[in-house]
């Protein structure tokens, strides 16, 4: 084995450890650490072996990387995270799509082998790129969170599908470097008419599904330098991309097709009457007694509590009352957040043990013994509506029943619906309270009440 071929090694044996590091809240840091080395070793390795012309160019890039990502990501909010992710993946795409058409034209004779692998890293790439733009202005809420449906939408994109296929095929027959950049063109244009479809709670599943588009995109790539490390790299993303989007797709319930394309057959449900219902809302110290002489509570977190910063303050107010005797747990939705595993992540950043995260197997079958639980900027993980309505479009998500506990608090900012944009009937629920405001004041105003009973 080659200097190079040893280095690339030790390289993807690093990319393989961080996938088993993140797969476990204890050792997710060491992961992340063990990743990042491999991928030093990666492009330490590709510019010393590699460069022959443009290393000054290279050089200029990498840089640029540093100067311009590290302040960046040290600046993004947890609760911009996912955002984050969306363009980070998108960048990776589009990238994968660039390289694929520079080695086109750098290659003079080309086999069939490299065209398929350069068409397919092409469309897959710009694909990538332009969905991930979409979902990260909807996540940023630069455009609606909601479907986004085109006059003759679908139309459009099965004709976006079809020619991409076509342009693939010509492109194969008679190389023609301008057949392929109008393939990156018709690729972009689908990847935007994929995703606008796509709203609300599904927004991140999207992420996931582009995110292994992005990997396959990559291991094409990798084909077309005759890079292993590249094909194995984009392997390992485009497999575990795969793998989260399918346990998304179960943890909400619904097939994959169903979040893609449900908009498309989805109507339109209007709510009569919701003017003249009442909701019964409480004082802090209301709150605080019923929490303070409960005997077991469930705590449920959602985006809310991340916008708010507000997991150290809930910490501070579970671990007071558990001096009083009360035994808390906290239930994680799968998809509660932006992303799969925001709330562990933002829990275990106010050092809450790991083993009082509860998932739904776990508390649902007891929810009626809970005394109170406690809802905090959640919305569409509660919803009775998935559960009861079959017109509701985010029918046969599974929630947490809370509405089967003996008492909830709500805490909410304001009665707007969650990011799925479905009014929710928790909130018009006898044995409910609506605690109003931003959820660390609440919390912290809880904290100093309970303390004085």
């Amino acid at each position: 084995m080659t200097t190079v071929g040893l280095m690339y090694l030790i390289a993807s044996v690093c990319f393989i450890l961080a996938l088993k590091g993140l797969s476990s809240p204890k050792y997710a840091r060491y992961g992340n650490f063990i990743g990042a080395f491999g991928m030093l070793v990666a492009v330490v390795t590709a510019y010393v072996h590699g460069v022959v012309h443009n290393g000054l160019w290279i050089l200029i890039a990498i840089a640029l990387g540093v100067v311009v990502g590290i302040p960046a990501a040290r600046s993004v909010k947890m609760t911009a995270i996912p955002q984050m992710v969306a363009l980070f993946n998108g960048v990776g795409g589009a990238a994968a799509a660039l390289v694929a058409l520079a080695e086109f034209f750098a290659v003079p004779d080309t086999t069939v082998m490299f065209r398929l692998a350069t068409v397919l890293t092409v469309l897959i790439g710009s694909v990538s790129f332009s969905g991930s733009v979409v979902t990260f202005l909807k996540l940023q809420e630069l455009m609606t969170t909601r479907p986004v449906l085109l006059p003759a939408g679908q139309q459009l994109a099965i004709a976006a599908a079809v020619s991409s296929v076509a342009l693939c095929a010509l492109t194969m027959a008679v190389p023609n470097g301008f057949l392929l950049w109008l393939l990156a063109v018709v690729g972009l244009a689908l990847g935007v008419l994929f995703v606008l479809p796509v709203g609300g709670a599904d927004v991140p599943i999207a992420i996931s599904l582009l995110n292994a588009f992005t990997g396959l995109a990559v291991a094409a790539s990798g084909y077309v330098l005759a890079n292993t490390l590249l094909i194995v790299a984009g392997t390992l993303v485009g497999a575990s991309g795969t793998i989260l989007t399918r346990l998304m797709a179960q943890a909400m319930g619904r097939s994959l097709a169903n979040i893609l394309f449900g908009a498309f057959k989805a109507t339109t449900v209007v709510a009569q009457g919701e003017e003249q219902r009442t909701v019964k809302s409480g004082t802090v110290e209301d709150v605080a007694i019923l929490l303070g002489y409960a005997n077991n509570v469930v705590v449920v977190p959602g985006y809310g509590l991340a916008v708010a910063q507000a997991q150290h303050a809930v910490r501070e107010l579970v671990a007071q009352l558990e001096k009083r005797g009360v035994a808390v747990a906290y239930g994680i939705h799968p998809v509660a957040g932006r992303m799969p595993g925001h709330m562990n992540v933002l829990l275990a950043e106010a050092d809450v043990p790991y083993e009082q995260l509860k998932e739904l197997d776990d508390v649902n079958p007891g929810i009626t013994s809970v005394d109170v639980a406690v809802v905090v900027g959640a919305n569409d993980v509660v919803n009775p509506g998935a559960r009861d309505e079959p017109a509701s479009p985010i029918y046969g998500m599974p929630i947490f029943d809370v509405d089967r506990a003996k008492s909830v608090v709500f805490m909410k900012r304001s009665m707007r619906p969650g990011f799925a944009g479905v009014d929710n009937e928790l909130l018009y629920n006898p044995k409910t309270t609506l605690l109003f405001g931003d959820a660390k004041d609440s919390l912290t105003k809880l904290l100093a009440a309970v303390k004085q009973l």
